[in-house]
């Protein structure tokens, strides 16, 4: 059944659609990197506040952006786990967009399998912008019904949004939204 669910997971992400995805901190919403928009009004979100990638490994993450020491060391230290770090974009990922990326790898089974199959993923939490994010496939469904086409199964452990430092090259690390993740 899993296989089955993925499938029509990578199958409706291909299309640009958004899919419902537990992690190891809250419920979220991932579309393709190129379909970033729907997840904007989906959630009623404005475009001027970024979405995080969610990646399933270290070399996709290098791929999408400039890892200074530090940040290296914080992803060795906490990858997965609930760690968004804010990077600079690699010049080729930014065309005329933000400078900067939020990546993270979440320490979820399901969800590694799914980044595995289909690659980076744009990711917010399951809520309407400024509300509460969901924690489970059923409560991300009684938020948005059937506008999402598919709701992985899963409970999220973590229940808390991950930590979001900033490290940026030729600076010190900054911790935009505190988190699990202390330093």
């Amino acid at each position: 059944m899993k296989t089955r669910l993925l499938d029509r997971a990578r199958a409706l992400l291909a299309e640009g659609k958004v899919v419902g995805v537990p992690t190891d901190t809250v419920y979220g919403l991932a579309t393709r990197l190129s379909a970033q928009q729907e997840l904007f009004e989906v959630k009623g979100r404005p475009p001027e506040k970024a979405i995080a990638v969610l990646v399933g490994s270290v070399a996709d993450a290098l791929e999408l952006a400039a890892f200074p020491p530090v940040a290296r060391e914080l992803a060795d230290a906490h990858w997965p786990g609930p760690l968004t770090l804010v990077l600079s974009a690699e010049s080729s990922t930014v065309d005329d967009g933000p400078k900067t990326v939020g990546l993270r790898m979440p320490d979820h089974s399901l969800a590694l399998e799914l980044l595995d199959l289909c690659g980076p993923l744009a990711v917010t939490s399951a809520n309407r912008s400024g509300d509460s994010p969901a924690h489970s496939h059923t409560q991300a469904r009684n938020i948005f019904g059937d506008r999402i086409e598919l709701y992985l199964p899963g409970e999220c452990p973590g229940g808390v949004a991950s930590t979001v430092i900033e490290a940026l090259v030729d600076c010190d690390p900054k911790v935009l939204r505190p988190g699990p993740v202390r330093l």
